[in-house]
């Protein structure tokens, strides 16, 4: 098994956004700037099944709050929430709606890899033959997909007419899928409480193991269908090859695909124009590895996939600004989001940790 990892909205959306979530998720910090956009992807990927040829039709995703960043809409949406609301949630110290709030810094920032067009598509070979490894453990009815990782984010802050570039603190992050997505658990500092809280719901998770057993692995196939998903979804402000690479990106994140998926997933991405390799990039933690990456050229950021060089396992994915635009205020070399995997595994029950006897 070779996929997996958490990431602000634009000044048009951000009302109509809000209306369209539950009180309690609107008041979520801002730093998870995911959120607002998760009904969206939810819509692509459920598009995604529903067109499959071997996946029944399934109801429409529920609302998930605490589910990663995806870039569907345009880079001003990420600079709002700072302004909204990253003063109140997002300022270190105290309590809000039961959880501590993350101590904040500088905004974090990096040394830009060097990218290569021509480097992609061996790399994603290699990349693609690993995902298709089938020594990782098949999960049974029952079982949960546990995910544990390492998530922090920059953005624009606003305190009155201030503005200036912060970051949340690196901070874990621990969530359980059931296999059919109606079920799960999640722990995240800074967004839960230290018990966590549920993830039950009616209506499916649109990651969930079932779900994406259910994805054809003809690549082609695969890709059009992730076309027309995003096509029917993406702002126009975002480029449509872009929406493609990052709706690849969310089926191989915080999820764990079937190996014949991930494998064809990553020779997917592979078709899409405009993907680069990169030679080095670190993950959350800190650990350097290589990427497969397409840049956004509408606001300059450039999302990454990282894996180990050697092992090609899939490490964690970050987001950095690579080019100056006028609408991204946050300068180039500033990572927006970053994540790294510590932890990928198949347990019995939500809330159990590998090693522990249920």
């Amino acid at each position: 098994m070779n996929a997996s990892p958490s990431h602000q909205p634009h000044p048009a959306e951000w009302t109509e956004m809000q209306s369209l979530l539950p009180s309690a998720e609107r008041d979520l910090p801002a730093g998870r700037h995911q959120f607002h956009k998760e009904q969206m992807m939810a819509q692509i990927h459920e598009d995604l099944r529903t067109s499959s040829r071997t996946s029944p039709v399934a109801p429409a995703k529920r609302p998930n709050p605490f589910l990663r960043r995806t870039i569907l809409l345009p880079a001003a949406a990420f600079t709002l929430a700072g302004a909204v609301a990253g003063g109140l949630a997002l300022t270190g110290g105290g309590t809000h709606g039961g959880r501590t709030a993350l101590a904040t810094g500088p905004a974090l920032t990096t040394r830009i890899g060097v990218a290569d067009a021509k480097g992609a598509s061996q790399l994603l070979e290699r990349i693609s033959l690993a995902a298709a490894d089938t020594s990782a453990p098949t999960p049974h009815k029952g079982q949960y997909i546990y995910i544990a990782s390492k998530v922090a984010d920059s953005y624009i802050k606003a305190d009155g007419d201030k503005r200036e570039a912060v970051s949340n603190e690196l901070h874990s992050r621990q969530v359980w899928n059931s296999l059919d997505g109606k079920d799960g658990w999640l722990i995240e500092a800074g967004e839960t409480s230290d018990k966590g809280t549920t993830l039950k719901s009616d209506t499916p998770f649109s990651g969930a193991y079932n779900a994406l057993a259910g994805l054809p692995t003809d690549p082609e196939a695969l890709l059009q269908q992730i076309y027309r998903a995003s096509d029917a979804h993406r702002d126009p402000e975002v480029p449509r090859d872009q929406a493609a690479f990052v709706a690849i990106g969310d089926l191989l994140t915080e999820s764990y695909p079937p190996a014949e998926v991930g494998a064809a997933l990553y020779k997917a991405a592979a078709k899409i124009p405009g993907v680069v390799s990169v030679d080095d990039a670190v993950d959350a933690t800190g650990r350097h590895g290589v990427a497969i990456a397409r840049q956004n050229d509408t606001d300059g950021e450039r999302t990454e996939w990282i894996f180990d060089k050697k092992t090609l396992r899939f490490l964690g994915e970050r987001i950095v600004v690579v080019k100056a635009t006028a609408g991204n205020p946050l300068k180039v070399g500033t990572v927006t989001h970053t994540s790294a995997i510590t932890e990928r595994a198949v347990v019995d029950a939500a809330k159990q940790v590998p090693g522990q006897v249920s």
